[in-house]
């Protein structure tokens, strides 16, 4: 018996799906503004609860056999610190980053990885043809016959295929390309994004193979498509850098597999991403000794400590309203900190062009740099270098007073692997440091303590 299928139009927000019987210009879930775009959709006229015949048994889940050695390596080490020590099977993983960050070049290596350890892997792409994958694999020098590459949109297509060669790895070069003709609308809208992305998700679940993902970005840093999409999936890596900078920092925001406190670090160079083991060390490679304004803090990109040098120059303002510029670092914490050195330091900067910068292009939001960005601004506006080998480490409050941070134990270690003789931190956190070899902890409460060290 055929089942009429019947058709409505309706409207659905790009940003986080939606749904609305006729066009408004702002969404009432997200907030944004024109996003809504007019889709056709089918509806079979099947009642609720019609069964579709039998399906699995439920099974007790001490039944299930798990093991950690299940996981697959790439051979790449940052990467699989992110994914929790390497690929699930059966994984579905979704990577977002701006155009042009390194997305397709990252797991071009990675499959380029696994098909050197003996594996057979699927790389699609719906942006590029094979030729130019292949001009790209001869420059990254990531060759392989294990490496099987096609030019594809058609999402049953590529099931087909994947089912056909059984891949031992997926990629999908970007899931805003495919199209499934069971939805009557164009490549990258919401329903064609979502019914891709869970036609995917059922044949990495019963396949067993994983697939990642390469999703793009929105102009707010949010991967393009619904938010729905980013709960079907198994992990959601951004990948994050400068364009003008040569490091991308790959971030795990969720991961059903491991922890989201894990960060990997990659140097772009002309023969791709390579992995950079030290990170501490690459960014503090070029700094100037006893310059002004120049301050070495510790923040924690996931458990990993990494040393930055913070950047501060304060010059006189040739205008009514003076500057402040802010890379790198909370444009609003920077002000609240200039705002209390005035008033509990006596520092009179309010009138003066504040500008501040985090060497390397990494980005820190975390309040236990508080003192670094306190120490490099007072550094500047006294023209006074801070003592060489001397770090900074603590958050600060309105009132002048300086509290405790998390991890101080761990940034500690990383300040002694590179050869500092001094640390100023929060008094209270001091004494639940053990004492490190040949670094001396000087314990503080409020910011004139700092000053009177310093300077």
């Amino acid at each position: 018996m055929n089942v009429k299928k019947k058709s409505k139009n309706i409207y659905r927000c790009r940003e986080c799906g939606h749904i609305s019987p006729k066009w408004i210009g702002k969404c009432p879930d997200c907030g944004q503004w024109d996003t809504f775009a007019e889709e056709t959709v089918l509806s079979s006229g099947r009642k609720p609860g019609h069964a579709h015949g039998p399906g699995p048994e439920p099974i007790p889940i001490n039944a299930i056999d798990v093991r950690d050695s299940d996981r697959i390596s790439t051979g790449i080490r940052e990467f699989d610190r992110v994914l929790g020590g390497g690929v699930v099977p059966g994984s579905l993983v979704l990577i977002g980053g701006d155009p042009g960050i390194g997305k397709s070049t990252l797991l071009l290596q990675v499959l380029h990885g696994m098909a050197v350890s003996g594996r057979t892997v699927l790389y699609v792409s719906g942006e590029e043809s094979v030729r130019q994958i292949r001009m790209r694999s001869i420059r990254l020098s990531a060759e392989s016959s294990g490496i099987l590459v096609v030019s594809e949109i058609d999402v049953d297509a590529i099931i087909e295929m994947a089912s056909k060669h059984r891949p031992d790895a997926l990629v999908i070069d970007s899931i805003q390309t495919l199209f499934s003709p069971d939805v009557p609308s164009a490549p990258g809208s919401v329903s064609q994004v979502r019914e891709a992305t869970m036609k995917l998700m059922l044949m990495a679940k019963h396949t067993g193979v994983p697939t990642f993902l390469i999703g793009h970005v929105t102009k707010g840093g949010a991967i393009a498509g619904p938010r729905v999409m980013e709960h079907i999936v198994d992990t959601v890596l951004y990948f994050e850098g400068d364009g003008n900078h040569v490091f991308r920092i790959l971030r795990a925001v969720k991961n059903r597999f491991g922890s989201t406190n894990e960060i990997g670090v990659f140097e772009m160079k002309e023969e791709g991403l390579c992995e950079v083991a030290n990170p501490s060390a690459v960014f503090l490679s070029e700094r100037a000794a006893n310059a002004p304004g120049s301050v070495v803090t510790a923040c924690m990109e996931g458990t990993r400590p990494i040393l930055v040098e913070i950047q501060a120059l304060i010059s006189t303002s040739g205008y009514a309203t003076p500057r402040r510029t802010v890379l790198g670092l909370d444009y609003n914490r920077v002000s609240l900190l200039v705002a209390v050195m005035e008033k509990k330091l006596g520092l009179n900067i309010s009138g003066l062009d504040v500008f501040m910068n985090v060497a390397g292009g990494v980005k820190i939001v975390e309040p236990a740099v508080d003192l670094g960005i306190v120490s490099a601004i007072a550094s500047s506006f006294l023209d006074k270098p801070v003592p060489d080998g001397m770090l900074m480490l603590g958050e600060v409050g309105l009132t002048g007073e300086v509290r405790g941070i998390s991890h101080l134990a761990s940034r500690i270690s990383e300040v002694r692997k590179m050869g500092f003789s001094g640390c100023i931190v929060p008094k209270s956190s001091a004494k639940e440091v053990k004492k490190e070899n040949g670094i001396d902890l000087i314990g503080i409460a409020r910011l004139a303590e700092l000053i009177e060290i310093l300077f």
